[in-house]
């Protein structure tokens, strides 16, 4: 997926809201803007969101010198997450389909998003997804390509959106690799989020080593390149890895919230509906 027009000036408010969670300094703020304002003009427009966000993340970083501005933001959202986790269990065990209503729940999660100048309400945003049609639904692939599969290759989005992927992952059935972010970038799921929120008790984690708020195979590790190509079967979540991987070469299936427009065109999609879809080859 390319970058849009529209994607640049919403790069420029990330860079505002995330200088603002690093410090109160006006002068330091201006400077990431005058920064990034300054090298989102070269770059070129095939790029993915994905990409350009990283060269955003950067800046701030280095201006700052604040690693991890979210890191206080994430640790709340996993004990928001973790706080409604009986009633996420609560949801499979009264379920029919308990496959179906497990993917319901991933994608509610992924409403956890920082990245975009959304305000969210964790519980009510649950109750709605469980009942909310799919924009597209590609359920019957899924499931076939599950009973297929001897493990899956699980990639994650964001710090609390984690606790609710646990719930999808103890429904597969079969091993499940974990993949989370190389370095700390927005509220994205690093090592240690996925750690609080219980992963490791479900699934073996890796980074992939990106360092851009999605999965560019271009700054990943070989040996996540490797699982990456071998893998039974992969889910991928959020959009930041929609952006990255809708072109790759195989089968993908996409679990995410359309939460912006331009993202929501391309899928051909309303903003705001859920999608369960599967990349075609």
């Amino acid at each position: 997926m390319k970058t849009y027009l529209d994607c640049l000036p919403c790069m420029m408010t990330q860079a505002l809201r995330t200088g603002r969670i690093a410090t109160d300094n006006e002068e330091i703020i201006k400077k990431i803007l005058d920064e990034v304002g300054s090298s989102i003009k070269n770059v070129p427009m095939h790029n993915t969101p994905a990409q350009t966000g990283a060269i955003v993340y950067h800046i701030v970083k280095e201006i700052t010198g604040v690693v991890d501005p979210y890191k206080q933001i994430k640790a709340e959202s996993i004990a928001e997450a973790l706080e409604l986790y009986p009633k996420l269990e609560a949801y499979i065990s009264n379920a029919d389909d308990k496959l179906l209503t497990a993917i319901r729940i991933a994608i509610a999660g992924n409403v956890v998003d920082f990245g975009i100048n959304k305000k969210y309400d964790l519980e009510p945003e649950l109750h709605k997804i469980m009942d909310q049609e799919f924009g597209i639904f590609d359920y019957s692939k899924f499931k076939e390509e599950l009973s297929r599969a001897k493990s899956v290759l699980y990639i994650g989005d964001n710090a609390g959106e984690s606790v609710f992927d646990k719930i999808l992952i103890e429904q597969l059935s079969v091993p499940v690799t974990y993949v989370v972010r190389g370095i700390p970038i927005i509220n994205d799921v690093t090592v240690e989020d996925a750690i609080d929120s219980g992963i490791e008790k479900v699934a073996e984690i890796i980074s992939s080593g990106t360092t851009a708020p999605g999965t560019i195979m271009e700054l990943c590790t070989n040996n996540f390149v490797e699982k990456f190509e071998n893998a039974d079967m992969i889910i991928s979540k959020g959009q930041g890895n929609y952006e990255g991987l809708s072109n790759v070469n195989r089968q993908v299936f996409f679990l995410l919230k359309a939460k912006c427009h331009i993202i929501a065109k391309h899928l051909n999609v309303v903003e705001d509906d859920i999608v369960l879809k599967a990349s075609k080859v």
